[in-house]
């Protein structure tokens, strides 16, 4: 059998090429090799981790056309996940949102670290508030989602499609070109990129908070006013299946974090019953509710909004959790408890469906167009 990085010692661990990405992919590292540190008192013997983090170019790099036409779902993972079942590397994360919902063979998400804030952020010229941007406004974002649910509350705006990294995107609203954001692609883009041409994009408060750019967020959006994406702020760890070292899994077992992969597991399960992707104007948001003497229980907003803003179906639902008998680490506990976390998002799904969420928008949009 070939040794990989997780039979040697050493970790090879993929990522994207741009500063979100090595951020996130450093971050995750680091955790990873405290976690899986040998403890003071422990074992001599015991090993830690070594963990280098080798940059995978991605056939979204650089390359500016908009989601709904290259086909949103899987265009940053594709290649990470060739790179891992190839041998190349050893470990790959991913931002949760980007992650297909339907599983690879061969590959497994073995960890899932506390998420981040979900929120999405206005990053506006002047340090405006949604509200108060003037009409005709014009606001830019990559995503359907983001955009249906600007035209719903701000029909009057111009919305923008925009492609490029966070430093890319912030540098096209005026003023902000130049606070020093930068600019950020692993592969430059075939054309140049506008800048200081719009009113204010917009942008999850994660990847701000994790560059350290949270100052150019001028509002944090309700989620009354914009739902993020299924498993936004979360990332995900995935590795070949059944290839998780002694210390790895260790040091997995620490960083996984159950209330994170409850809310992502619920909210992928709607999308996956919806049959949508990380293209379509979906939003979704779950959290734990309850502990400690009170019943856990599971509770998913969601909500899927016509292109133009006009028309919306929504749901929210709630679902208690299996009692912890031996606390959240016990396999058959957690288990049960993810099972439940799919059918929420199954059931909240075709509540959505039944209500008549296909008919208000393609949710197969997000597929490449031939035209």
């Amino acid at each position: 059998m070939t040794t990989t990085g997780t039979d040697s010692g050493r970790i090879r661990l993929g990522t994207r090429g741009s500063r979100l990405a090595l951020t996130q992919s450093g971050q995750v590292a680091e955790a990873l090799m405290a976690a899986g540190a040998p403890s003071e008192g422990s074992d001599a013997g015991r090993d830690g981790l070594d963990i280098d983090l080798v940059t995978v170019r991605t056939d979204g790099d650089g390359d500016r056309t908009p989601l709904r036409q290259v086909g949103g779902v899987g265009v940053f993972a594709a290649r990470l996940r060739h790179a891992l079942l190839d041998g190349e590397v050893d470990l790959v994360v991913h931002s949760f949102k980007d992650l297909p919902t339907q599983r690879v063979e061969g590959l497994e998400v073995i960890c899932v670290p506390p998420r981040e804030d979900p929120h999405d952020a206005l990053c506006a010229r002047d340090g405006l508030t949604l509200a108060a941007l003037p009409e005709g406004a014009r606001v830019g974002t990559g995503s359907p989602r983001r955009a249906a649910q600007l035209l719903a509350a701000r029909p009057d705006l111009e919305v923008v499609d925009l492609r490029g990294n966070v430093p890319t995107r912030l540098a096209r609203v005026r003023g902000l070109e130049a606070v020093g954001v930068g600019t950020d692609e692993p592969v430059a883009p075939s054309r140049a990129d506008a800048t200081g041409d719009l009113d204010a994009v917009v942008l999850a408060l994660s990847g701000l908070r994790r560059l350290g750019l949270e100052h150019c967020a001028s509002e944090v959006l309700d989620l009354e006013t914009m739902l993020p994406a299924p498993a936004q702020g979360a990332l995900a760890v995935e590795a070949r299946a059944g290839e998780c070292s002694t210390a790895l899994a260790r040091a997995v077992a620490v960083l996984d974090d159950e209330p994170t992969r409850l809310a992502v597991t619920a909210e992928r399960a709607l999308m996956a019953r919806l049959g949508a992707g990380c293209a379509a104007p979906v939003g979704a948001w779950a959290h734990l509710r309850g502990g400690d003497r009170e019943p856990r229980a599971l509770v998913l907003r969601a909500v899927v909004t016509s292109l133009d803003g006009g028309q919306e179906v929504g749901c929210e639902l709630s679902t208690e959790l299996p009692e912890v008998a031996g606390g959240p680490d016990t396999p058959g506990d957690s288990a049960a408890a993810v099972r439940a976390a799919q059918a929420l998002g199954v059931r909240a799904a075709e509540v959505l469906l039944e209500d008549g969420a296909a008919e208000i928008v393609d949710l197969h949009a997000n597929k490449p167009r031939r035209d």
